[in-house]
């Protein structure tokens, strides 16, 4: 079992770090500050070939692996975690349409889409459908060649800025459950579609989340992605890699959190002493550095199996990002308190990293559906023993 990075992918990740250093840690105070939404660097993550990471390259994108897309992640995230977690979206969305999009489609959305011409927002989470996707309640009414479209998102990342909305709707019977719902490609400046107002968050304030809703938003058929009614099989498909690189965020936040404790601990002194000679601190540095390593494994693992198509990916992604998620805002908590009073202010960038990974254990699915889906998994015959 060879767990080294082959050089290949040593050096993608040694591109995304110097990215990451060049674009992204410099301003992302300010972003915080401002909630500013930087199109202009994300265009340039586009230039650098950061949209399509893992588009097929006969699509134009790089065609890499979901363990690649995680080293990518985990790199940019250490300089801005709001703005990577916005790249992760985009990626989904370009991959999806690549993905399942007809030719036609495929032609006129993807390349601007890789280049950073034209931005993505995933549409699936409602008003009244978070955790429970599969009873969402927007309508795509077929009239023809066309779908008309009714409803409303929430929590749609990008809002306001994006330029193609992946949308979620059922075209099925109300009651026909995840059976009955198609992914439809929505121009963002569609007649009938309206951006809410921007919403107030804790963290993640340098990409904006709006509510978007649908009135009778008119599209021509050939919008969809693949048949009618296998949008959530999508949608599930979508999550498993987005799951992966939201953890893949929690790793590169931890990863600043340590370092930054690390050097924090070396610089100040109390009681005369260097605080990294008290053992207490460096038992604290120690687990989390243990917890950070494990949760590493466990994302890459699970890309692994994602990327061989293994039966049981699903579980391990959800194993990996309830795990991850939970484990970078941990680090980044107690990075925090080995901070003092500094972590606590501005200053230091130690409370934006709690508060910008703590809405990574809500999204993609929250950590409580995570252990669902793993322990509805166990109960099975044989996955248990599969685990050894």
């Amino acid at each position: 079992m060879d767990f080294a990075l082959t050089d290949d992918q040593k050096a993608l990740a040694a591109a995304a770090a110097d990215f990451a250093r060049a674009e992204l840690a410099e301003h992302a105070a300010d972003w915080d500050a401002r909630s500013h939404f930087p199109v202009d660097v994300i265009r340039r993550a586009g230039e650098a070939g950061f949209l399509g990471i893992y588009t097929p390259e006969a699509q134009g994108g790089l065609g890499l692996s979901r363990l690649e897309a995680s080293l990518i992640f985990e790199q940019l995230a250490q300089g801005c975690i709001a703005t990577t977690a916005y790249l992760t979206i985009h990626n989904m969305v370009t991959w999806m349409v690549a993905s399942w999009g007809d030719d036609a489609l495929r032609e006129r959305y993807v390349p601007a889409m890789i280049a950073g011409e034209a931005l993505g927002s995933y549409c699936l989470t409602e008003p009244g459908a978070g955790s429970d996707a599969a009873s969402l309640k927007t309508r795509a009414v077929r009239e023809g060649d066309e779908y008309v479209i009714s409803g409303s998102k929430m929590f749609i990342s990008g809002a306001g800025a994006t330029d193609v909305l992946v949308v979620m709707a059922r075209t099925g019977a109300p009651d026909s459950g995840a059976g009955g719902v198609s992914a439809i490609l929505v121009p963002a400046d569609a007649a009938g579609v309206e951006v809410g107002k921007k919403e107030e968050k804790m963290g993640w304030k340098s990409q904006p989340t709006c509510l978007i809703s649908f009135d009778g938003v008119r599209v021509p058929v050939t919008n969809r992605l693949g048949a009618e009614g296998e949008g959530f099989k999508f949608a599930m498909k979508g999550l498993d890699g987005g799951r992966l690189n939201i953890a893949s965020c929690s790793l590169g936040a931890a990863q600043q959190a340590l370092t930054l404790s690390r050097d924090y601990l070396a610089e100040r002194k109390q009681f005369g002493r260097e605080l990294s000679s008290f053992q207490a601190l460096q038992f604290k540095l120690a687990d989390m550095a243990s917890e950070l390593t494990a949760a590493r494994l466990m994302v890459r693992h699970a890309a692994w199996r994602l990327d061989q198509g293994d039966p049981e990916a699903t579980a391990h992604c959800a194993m990996a990002k309830r795990f991850a998620t939970d484990m970078g805002f941990t680090v980044c908590n107690e990075a925090l308190q080995l901070h003092g009073g500094y972590g606590y202010i501005r200053e230091y960038p130690l409370e934006r990293l709690v508060r910008d990974t703590r809405v990574h254990q809500i999204l993609e699915g929250t950590n409580e559906i995570m252990r669902l889906i793993v322990a509805r998994r166990l109960l099975a015959g044989g996955v248990i023993e599969s685990l050894q």
